[in-house]
């Protein structure tokens, strides 16, 4: 399975802050945003990865992550000349697909719970369809519901209903099989002028083959998509970590616990950090 990050929004709900850099680049707490999603696909297994950007920003963002073999992975990047919807994403990376299938995560949410990597390791391993996950909030209308049965297969899709069928609402995180690269190439554009990732949802769903795993209600899920939205998710990234003593989104302790690098090289890539807590953080990892 391959990964694809869709970091190539234009953030102008954070304007002024997202006018001189790309939202994926911004801090939350102690590291960049494109860190969390970044950790997602780790902590699934995944270590092909393609990172979506907007038109200009290449560089800056292969000055932060390069081609991901510090960490043991393999970061490549594409270009999203025009916004086209989260389905484009499939087009964009159709290539970097290949025959394979695919995990699809947004450059803005971050998710965080220590079941999480089973859960997208048993979303992962699966044959043949789709899983999305299932996220409990008490006001689903602002987003888009799924409504399922005891097998766990999904019954609904509705975007912004007025009466939900659930409270069960689909984050930005999605596993696909190789045929969604067809199933988005089918795709006609929205009212808005995008391909809808529902679209891709409902064409899984109607084919009986889109899986739903629930997500607790202890997951912490978060869009950083507003400045508060971003206040928060750096003030609950803090909480986490000086409750725990383990820092959310560390790739390269993500790395080390996959097998992808040694302890030495964790504290080597300390080192070069070493005048700040992240970098005293790897340190005391390899001591």
């Amino acid at each position: 399975m391959k990964g694809i990050v869709l970091a190539a929004g234009k953030g102008t709900r954070l304007y002024p802050m997202t006018l001189p850099v790309c939202k994926p680049l911004l801090p939350v707490y102690d590291k960049p945003l494109i860190y969390y999603p970044v950790s997602v696909l780790m902590q699934a297994g995944i270590r092909e990865i393609l990172v979506i950007v907007p038109p200009g920003e290449e560089s800056v963002f292969q000055a932060l992550m390069g081609d991901g073999s510090q960490w043991g992975m393999s970061i490549s990047y594409a270009v999203q000349t025009v916004p086209r919807g989260i389905a484009d994403a499939m087009l964009v990376g159709a290539d970097f697909i290949g025959d394979d299938s695919v995990c699809l995560v947004l450059g803005d949410n971050i998710f965080h719970q220590e079941r999480l990597p089973a859960l997208l390791k048993e979303a992962a391993e699966q044959q043949a369809g789709a899983t999305v996950f299932g996220y409990y909030v008490e006001d689903p209308r602002p987003f888009g519901v799924v409504e399922f049965g005891p097998d766990g297969m999904a019954r609904s899709i509705e975007e912004k209903p007025q009466n939900p069928r659930s409270n069960y609402i689909i984050p930005g995180l999605y596993f696909y099989d190789n045929q969604v690269i067809e199933i988005a190439r089918r795709l006609k554009p929205s009212a808005r002028g995008e391909l809808e990732i529902t679209d891709v949802n409902l064409a899984y769903l109607n084919q009986g083959q889109l899986k739903v795993i629930t997500l607790d209600r202890d997951f912490v899920w978060l869009d950083a998509g507003t400045a508060d939205s971003v206040l928060e998710a750096s003030e609950t990234v803090r909480d986490i970590q000086r409750a725990t003593g383990r820092y959310v989104g560390c790739i390269e302790e993500l790395a080390q616990k996959e097998g992808w690098i040694t302890l030495e090289q964790v504290h080597n890539l300390g080192e070069a950090l070493a005048k700040t807590r992240y970098g005293q953080y790897l340190l005391g990892l390899s001591r």
